[in-house]
């Protein structure tokens, strides 16, 4: 599904009083997974408190054992410190890549800021080798600025 005709589903959704943030950023996960054919794990991480570490918020795929990462660690870590999107065309080609799943070929990660400060981001794993683009990145920051207004 082309990303312009997801927008007002993810306005949609952030805009549901009756759900929590939380459950919210849960939906926005499933209809990015479900609707993307590139995009196999999606997740919202955020800065834990005082913390120098992403936690994971929730997410829509497979399990995962990374609900805690250290700032500088994998891909997540490096955009927690950088403040800068991170497209991973091979995540085999980078050392200080996290492995979630044998299957991940690739990752995005888009950081979310509030009021000028990265607060988290979004992690998109892809078992498709190199399907990101710049329609992504540029996507998954309206999806960020959006998010940020119901934090």
């Amino acid at each position: 599904m082309p990303f312009e005709d997801l927008k007002p589903e993810i306005i949609s959704i952030l805009n549901t009083q009756d759900l929590s943030v939380t459950d919210r950023l849960n939906k926005i996960c499933h209809v990015l997974k479900n609707s993307i054919n590139h995009y196999d794990w999606v997740g919202f991480y955020f800065k834990n408190g005082n913390k120098l570490e992403l936690k994971l918020r929730t997410y829509a795929g497979e399990e995962t054992d990374h609900e805690i990462i250290p700032f500088g660690k994998g891909i997540c870590g490096q955009v927690a410190i950088s403040n800068e999107n991170f497209v991973v065309p091979d995540v085999q080609a980078q050392d200080n890549y996290i492995a979630c799943s044998i299957n991940v070929k690739s990752e995005i990660v888009v950081p979310l800021f509030k009021n000028g400060e990265n607060i988290g981001q979004i992690d998109i794993d892809s078992d498709t080798p190199d399907p990101f683009t710049e329609k992504d990145e540029r996507f998954l920051e309206f999806i960020n600025q959006e998010v940020a207004k119901i934090l």
